[in-house]
């Protein structure tokens, strides 16, 4: 499937993905910097320091985006190289990006159980991708 943006729309989702990576990685920053202070952050860091809880989390859930993205961007391009775009896997695109923007203020704000499921419809969100292309699908 393709957009009157130009590229698939899993293209354009992962370019979003990519963006939102990004941010994290500046939020992460962001939230850690007061507890570790300016000095370690443009130092070598060769001694961990705590980063405190919120910065400790958005740190957390930016690994774990990096963890999920890997997967979803290779499903994308998968998809691309093979000319395998469908309604699932656009849609699994979506409900990927949808799912891992949600998953940030959740793992900020301490939410156990529905940061979890919001994770799993990530996961999800991947597998629609990759069946779009799944031998035998």
């Amino acid at each position: 499937m393709t957009s009157t943006l130009g590229g698939s729309i899993e293209l354009q989702i992962l370019f979003c993905a990519m963006a939102l990576g990004l941010i994290q990685l500046v939020l992460a920053f962001l939230l850690t910097l007061p507890k570790v202070g300016v000095l370690y952050e443009v130092g070598p860091r060769d001694e961990p320091k705590p980063l405190g809880t919120i910065g400790g989390r958005a740190d957390r859930a930016f690994k774990n985006f990096l963890e999920t993205f890997v997967f979803f961007a290779a499903a994308v391009l998968l998809n691309t190289v093979l000319g395998k775009h469908t309604a699932m896997s656009a849609l699994g695109a979506q409900i990927y990006i949808w799912a891992r923007l949600i998953y940030v203020p959740l793992y900020i704000l301490g939410i156990p159980w529905l940061r979890t499921l919001v994770w799993i419809a990530s996961f999800v969100g991947i597998l629609m991708v990759m069946a779009a292309f799944w031998p035998g699908m």
